[in-house]
């Protein structure tokens, strides 16, 4: 990858985080709120759907600009090296690798954010302290297995899907689809990541939620799944699908159409 093509990633990829963190939030809470072992209306209900902001603000520009100028990086490195009907295997390996250095800088993020969320009583700044006065640094780091777990069968269904509707339409027209296009292929390929991925997503709110010495506060996936599973059966697996699904397909809309455009400006 050329130097030019890195700060192009990275940038782009800053700006389309920011954008689909701050413009989906509200109904990131709800579903957070939704997934809450105290249940939604204890979590505050529709009260204060902004709590948590401040975290996801911060956290979003470095967390996406990572993920994408990773995902670039290798698609670049295995696309030389490999015959193209493994592009698939390529989108894959691709954004799993940057799904594993974004969450250095997600999970952090992610667990002031929904701990926040589910306190609207207590600001950012207090959840995070203590957070780091009760658990140390290490308590930033809650669910980072988890959130990886989550986050890599996501991007191997999202991606791969991304990338060969894209070739698909373009096919189609005889040319490279427009932002437009682009996005309402990450719209589809997010929505339908998500769906499938919504129990990992439920093990990883439990898991960032949990109190301190409590059995999910481990960060045993398996573990929080059974205890979900036992509790609430099917219906709590799938706990807040819907708030994820619409989130995540106006999220892929605009975060992969806005990353798609601003590549193409910048370039």
């Amino acid at each position: 990858m050329e130097r030019a093509e890195f700060w192009v990633s990275l940038t782009a990829g800053g700006i389309a985080g920011v954008c689909v963190d701050l413009i989906l939030f509200p109904l990131d809470t709800i579903k957070t709120r939704l997934q809450s072992p105290q249940g939604f209306k204890k979590a505050g209900g529709f009260r204060g759907i902004y709590a948590g902001v401040p975290s996801a603000a911060v956290g979003s520009f470095p967390n996406a600009a990572a993920f994408f100028v990773t995902y670039e990086y290798v698609k670049c490195l295995l696309r030389t090296a490999s015959p193209p009907y493994l592009s698939p295997v390529t989108h894959m390996a691709a954004a799993s690798f940057g799904e594993v250095v974004a969450c250095l800088i997600r999970v952090p993020s992610e667990v002031v954010k929904q701990r926040a969320q589910v306190s609207p009583s207590s600001s950012t700044f207090q959840v995070l302290s203590n957070t780091l006065y009760q658990e140390g640094i290490q308590g930033l780091y809650r669910g980072y297995k988890s959130t990886v777990l989550r986050e890599i069968p996501f991007s191997l269904v999202q991606f791969p899907l991304w990338e060969s509707l894209k070739d698909h339409w373009s096919w189609k027209q005889g040319h490279v689809v427009d932002s437009w296009q682009s996005a309402t292929c990450g719209a589809f390929a997010g929505g339908f990541a998500a769906a499938v991925t919504t129990p990992l997503d439920v093990a990883k709110t439990r898991i960032m939620l949990a109190k301190a010495g409590s059995s999910n506060a481990s960060g045993n996936v398996l573990s929080a799944l059974h205890s979900v599973w036992r509790s609430q059966g099917l219906p709590g697996l799938f706990a807040g699908v819907v708030p994820r699904m619409t989130a995540i397909s106006l999220g892929g809309f605009i975060f992969l159409g806005t990353y798609d455009k601003t590549r193409s400006l910048l370039l």
